[in-house]
């Protein structure tokens, strides 16, 4: 029988044994490695709640910025569309004085006569009338190019025609200036996909550059001439001056909005510095390109633009525009609304003197009443009109069933795409941007005659 304070071997070897049949040593380090793995795991869980609350303050930033930017982007729309607003209405503003100034310069031209100081006067009245319109134009141009509000109407054209119009545009400045021009063009047809009225824009801005910046007497070259450009055929026309030249300094800002040469070059013709802007943007809706190079100062520039070549074939041309004179010879009834009255009483006055009957009214509502009482052969209608507009009274005219149709020439001082669409939409058949060229009024009265 065993002595009761003497230990049994089994029980000593249970105390030296953890739970699960364990020594004790071990099981103590496995109880250490798991709560030192929940401690870590507890730090991580942390790291990520601190990472989560961190994104949950950036998702927050981000979309306040975002409503910021929302809000300035509606801010920067408004603005735009207020711009455009405001320089649709600038536009018209500034054209009506031009268009009784235009109409009067003629008149007062066909009473001088071809010579005499009254002559010299009429040519040139229209010559600056013709430069604030084009200055205004550019203007316009540049800031509807910017908000992207220009589409071009593209069709297979000769390049040539394009340059002929803007050479018959600029011809009187190069003659008042005696400067020499130089033009050579290809021996083949250069067809390019283009709008004919942008193109002839183009280049009529590179001779009027051209020009402003040669002296008295200076040279002027416009070519133009056919190019393999790896597998693409360009047409490239250069235009050259034996002018004041370009500071390498300025070559690379040449074409950026309202960046001008050195102002005292620049004579009494002065500028706006978006021409050429308006230029290269134009070119490039076009496919193509423009660069300008100079020597120096005093060295003479020239403008290159190169357009890619089209396969199509242009539209025949139609017959000789009717000659002004031919216009008189068939008098036609002629009614004109027109609210200013000096416009309209040079309009008048210019009518009658080419043999033609006129009546007038100063507001819509007037002119309605007039152009349904009597059977007019022409109707010339301004569109911004007291009363009703030009739009709701060519509309009104229309909608009589079976009654007399006047041919309708819409004059106005708002010169964009829309306003014309519009007006032809209402039911004007043609649509002349103030100030109107007093051939081109008479000759499309003439087309009414003819029609």
């Amino acid at each position: 029988m065993a002595n009761s304070g003497e230990s049994r071997p089994g029980s000593q070897q249970r105390a030296q044994m953890g739970e699960g049949g364990m020594p004790a040593g071990l099981a103590e380090h496995a109880l250490r490695k798991q709560v030192a793995a929940l401690e870590a795991e507890l730090a991580h869980t942390r790291i990520l709640a601190r990472e989560r609350h961190l994104l949950a303050l950036e998702a927050e930033r981000l979309r306040r910025e975002n409503g910021e930017l929302a809000q300035l982007r509606e801010q920067a729309a408004a603005s735009g569309r207020r711009q455009n607003e405001f320089l649709a209405m600038l536009a018209h503003e500034l054209r009506n004085p031009l268009a009784p100034l235009s109409m009067s310069a003629s008149l007062l031209d066909s009473v001088a006569g071809p010579t005499g100081e009254l002559a010299q006067v009429s040519r040139v009245i229209r010559r600056q009338v013709d430069h604030m319109a084009h200055l205004l134009n550019d203007l316009l141009d540049a800031a509807r190019i910017s908000s992207g509000k220009i589409s071009l109407s593209l069709a297979p054209l000769l390049l040539s025609d394009a340059i002929e119009q803007a050479l018959e545009t600029v011809g009187p400045r190069l003659r008042e200036r005696r400067q020499q021009l130089t033009v050579r063009l290809a021996p083949e047809a250069l067809v390019v996909e283009g709008d004919a009225v942008r193109l002839t824009q183009v280049f009529t801005n590179l001779l009027a550059n051209a020009s402003k910046y040669t002296g008295d007497g200076g040279s002027i070259a416009l070519t133009a001439w056919r190019e393999r450009a790896g597998d693409v055929d360009q047409a490239v026309v250069a235009v050259r001056d034996s002018g004041a030249g370009i500071d390498p300094d300025m070559l690379p800002h040449l074409f950026d909005l309202f960046t001008q040469g050195p102002r005292s070059l620049a004579r009494s013709e002065g500028g706006l510095g978006v021409g050429l802007n308006v230029v290269r943007n134009l070119v490039e809706m076009h496919g193509g390109a423009v660069e300008a190079a100079s020597a120096g100062p005093g060295q003479g520039s020239t403008f290159t633009v190169r357009l890619p070549l089209s396969n199509g074939r242009p539209a025949g041309r139609g017959g000789p525009p009717l000659a002004p004179g031919e216009a008189g010879k068939r008098p036609s009834r002629i009614l004109v609304v027109e609210d200013n009255m000096d416009a309209c009483d040079t309009l008048r006055t210019l009518l009658e003197l080419s043999g033609h009957e006129v009546e007038t009214a100063s507001d819509g509502i007037g002119g309605l009443e007039r152009a349904r009482s009597g059977r007019f052969d022409v109707l010339v209608c301004d569109i911004g009109l007291p009363g009703i507009d030009g739009y709701d009274l060519i509309e009104a005219l229309r909608a009589v069933e079976n009654g007399h149709r006047p041919f309708a020439i819409a004059l106005s001082g708002y010169g964009q795409a829309e306003d014309r669409e519009r007006a032809l939409a209402a039911g004007f058949d043609r649509y002349l941007v103030k100030p109107a060229g007093p051939e081109t009024l008479l000759s499309l009265v003439a087309e009414a005659r003819r029609a």
